[in-house]
């Protein structure tokens, strides 16, 4: 199976007030912009349920599952954000979920999974250890295992935002989007490539886990040896085919960002916005304000502030 579309028109209709539709900000100019007339608008996805846009994917994927799977249970790994959606999923659903999380996760996170209902198991240092952890549970427990990026049911749910953001602003030339596992970018890629040909899609990744940056430049999927980066929603060592096929199709360039560039962002997007964004909610900005993504003047760009958190904040 893959994503179009029609597959994300159709999640759209699937989840429609089961989340919410986010609102545009047409932000104050950055200094010293180098694309005169160009103008910034955020998408604050950071303002769905559980502060991320991860429950677009999770909500899709529960309304796709036979009564008797989401009866079972709901397991899932997480950097944090896609267990909280999971969370959520499966309060709607009137069921459990269980979440593994790697030991890097924030503290935050795991008390946010609980206050949601989630059981909440610590296994491993990074997401790929906690999700091998998780999918073992599911194969003795009999609990669906939600992925966070691979399925197209996640993938399509994401790419909801690319509808919106298509709707909210016509005229958006670029649009900028935080890149981990790759589903976000993916499902958003492949909605608006499709309503707007000439759009441009760019991506960003930590240094520190610059896991699509080094399967594109090898030309197919590859694991990194190790992560180092404080972003850990966007810190998997590998992909999945699915992503990197829609990804490579439909992504027009990958940047790097560092840890103290989105984090001088989240900084900024507080004290200039009032927005409090997580590392991964602020990568997009860092990519503007270090200059890792060359604007042309008058252009419309559109910054997904993905998640929202304090993790960047002084």
């Amino acid at each position: 199976m893959t994503v179009t579309l029609e597959t994300v028109k159709a999640a759209a209709a699937r989840i429609d007030g089961k989340i919410r539709l986010t609102p545009v900000m047409r932000a104050a100019p950055m200094q010293d912009n180098p694309a005169p007339g160009a103008e910034l608008v955020l998408k604050l996805d950071c303002l769905q349920p559980t502060g991320s846009f991860k429950v677009r994917g999770a909500v899709n994927t529960l309304l796709s599952l036979e009564p008797e799977q989401v009866e079972r249970g709901l397991i899932t790994a997480s950097g944090g954000n896609h267990g909280l959606a999971v969370a959520y999923a499966a309060s709607i659903g009137g069921t459990r979920a269980r979440v593994y999380l790697p030991s890097s996760a924030p503290v935050s996170k795991a008390e946010s999974l609980r206050a949601w209902g989630a059981e909440v198991v610590i296994e491993g240092t990074v997401f790929d250890e906690a999700a091998k952890a998780a999918v073992a549970d599911s194969e003795t427990s009999g609990m669906t295992f939600v992925h966070p990026f691979a399925p197209p049911s996640v993938v399509a749910g994401q790419g909801t935002l690319g509808l919106e953001i298509a709707d909210q602003i016509p005229e958006v030339d670029t649009v900028l989007v935080a890149i981990g596992g790759g589903g976000l970018i993916a499902g958003v890629a492949t909605a608006l490539k499709a309503l707007k040909p000439g759009i441009r899609v760019i991506g960003i990744e930590p240094r520190g886990a610059p896991t699509h940056h080094a399967s594109r430049a090898a030309g197919e999927l590859v694991t990194l040896d190790r992560i180092d980066t404080k972003a850990g929603t966007l810190a998997p060592r590998r992909s999945e085919p699915l992503n990197f096929e829609l990804i490579s199709r439909h992504v027009d360039e990958l940047v790097l960002v560092s840890d103290g560039a989105m984090e001088e962002a989240a900084r900024w997007l507080w004290f200039e916005c009032g927005i409090a964004a997580e590392l991964s909610g602020a990568a997009a900005i860092a990519a503007l304000q270090t200059r890792a993504v060359s604007i042309r003047p008058g252009e419309t760009v559109c910054a997904i502030i993905c998640g929202a958190g304090t993790d960047g904040m002084p």
